[in-house]
């Protein structure tokens, strides 16, 4: 990849722009200086628990242990989507390229093929602990070269959040378990009958301002549970027409046309997970959520919105297949990992840190915090961790998990789901057209002979 030279005026823009570059990054640091800068998400309260962890227990305990060393946290302060922006911004030139980065699996791949990121194969395989890490998780790290380019830190299993106080005054049986999509549109109707305006039935992200949680929590926990998913890696193309397709943007329609979803100016809304989970749900105003697990650090006594009581209150149901085949019950997986940029300047510090960040006792100490699922198998034994509400629920769904694609043009494909999602939810486009419409954008933006029908 060619580096880029950067001029002082054109890297103060660059630094103003990022909002991250400290005194210290805007100069390109010596090869044996024994600092490494680490680059986050924190907009929005987004990794509240990963930099308590940070701060209070993981930098100090490594700094003590590794006389001279000093790590320089510079989180990003905004949403998801320019996160992502703006690290690839970043992990393009020498002089702004953190030590270390946190990406989101799914868009390692991408980052990766654009020769942003560092293999780790040569450093994991003269690692034991790797070992721990449960092997489908592994895979989210793994771009189409085949070699792995990060450590996962957390990982996420997804299911349909309910309030069993208003199943049962709904006359709906709980512990509910929905076997078809049926069941869940027969729930959301029955809610709807008894409450009325008063309560939302069903909340599903289906707008491109909640970005990948439009296409992952809604699209592909849909889709994911039909005969056909996004990608069909056998042939290494793209599936642009088939029922799958059309029935998961019928679904959507159905939700909406029936009045069974929120109400559109809250769901557009890029807050939408904090209207859902730290308002409406807790309030006793929202009765289904297709959504994941981490939403219970909201209601922990130190977080968003404390809610003492939500463990009683609330169930967490697999998602069902289409029609009940298969495995029944379908969830997508992601979460996030620790990643070396090619650009970073202090390689071996980093790769020192996160295996010292990646152990048992650490990786429990932040799940504790974090309220993600751990990526070892040992730390998914461990009481303490399975005593965390729901949490062996959630696990027990990765079971069935699905993933999405490691090809490069995933995060593109994604911003063609969330845009047509919209469009379906808004009664722009009919589901019928919303195929049609897929088929043509992915096609032009792959190529035709990187498509396929079913």
């Amino acid at each position: 990849m060619g580096r880029t030279k950067v001029g002082i005026v054109s890297l103060i823009a660059t630094c103003f722009l990022l909002g991250a570059c400290s005194n210290q990054s805007a100069t390109k640091k010596e090869e044996n200086d024994n600092t490494i800068t680490i680059t986050y998400r924190s907009g929005g309260g987004a990794n509240a628990g990963l930099t308590e962890w940070l701060n209070q227990e993981v930098i100090p305990e490594f700094e003590k242990q590794n006389k001279g060393a000093k790590i320089d946290l510079s989180p990003l302060n905004v949403s998801e989507g320019d996160y992502f922006a703006k690290i690839a911004l970043m992990l393009k030139s020498k002089n702004t390229a953190p030590d270390l980065v946190t990406e989101d699996t799914f868009m390692v791949n991408s980052d990766a093929s654009a020769g942003y990121l560092e293999p780790l194969d040569e450093k994991i395989k003269n690692w034991d602990d790797w070992s721990n890490f449960t092997e489908n998780v592994k895979q989210g790290v793994m771009a189409q070269d085949g070699k792995i380019y990060g450590v996962p830190y957390n990982t996420d299993s997804r299911g349909i959040w309910y309030n069993k106080e208003l199943f049962k005054e709904a006359g709906i049986e709980v512990p509910w378990q929905p076997k078809t999509w049926e069941d869940i549109l027969n729930a959301a109707t029955a809610i709807k009958t008894k409450f009325g305006k008063e309560v939302t039935p069903l909340w599903m992200n289906s707008g491109k301002a909640t970005g990948e949680a439009t296409s992952m929590q809604t699209f592909e926990m849909l889709l994911y549970g039909t005969e056909d998913p996004l990608y069909d890696h056998e042939n290494k193309k793209w599936i642009v027409k088939s029922a799958g397709l059309l029935n998961t943007f019928q679904f959507i329609d159905d939700v909406y046309e029936k009045d069974l979803g929120a109400n559109l100016s809250q769901v557009l809304n890029g807050n939408g997970s904090t209207i859902a989970y730290q308002q409406l749900l807790p309030k006793g105003k929202l009765a289904m959520g297709i959504d994941g697990i981490w939403q219970t650090g909201n209601w922990r006594e130190d977080g968003s919105a404390p809610w003492k009581d939500a463990f009683d209150v609330l169930g967490f149901a697999p998602m069902p297949t289409e029609n009940g085949q298969g495995a029944g019950n379908v969830t997508m997986s992601g979460g996030w990992a620790f990643s070396i940029p090619k650009n970073g300047s202090n390689k071996d510090l980093a790769w020192k840190f996160i295996q010292f960040a990646s152990s048992k006792e650490k990786n429990l100490s932040l799940l504790l915090k974090d309220r993600s699922l751990t990526p070892r198998d040992d730390v998914a034994k461990d009481p303490t961790y399975q005593e965390i509400p729901m949490f062996k629920e959630a696990t027990g769904f990765l079971q069935n998990a699905q993933f999405r694609p490691a090809v490069d043009k995933y995060p593109n494909v994604s911003t063609i789901i969330q845009t047509l999602v919209e469009d379906v939810a808004t009664n722009k486009l009919t589901p019928k057209q919303a195929v049609e419409q897929y088929k043509e954008n992915v096609t032009k933006l792959v190529g035709e002979d990187l498509v396929i029908e079913r």
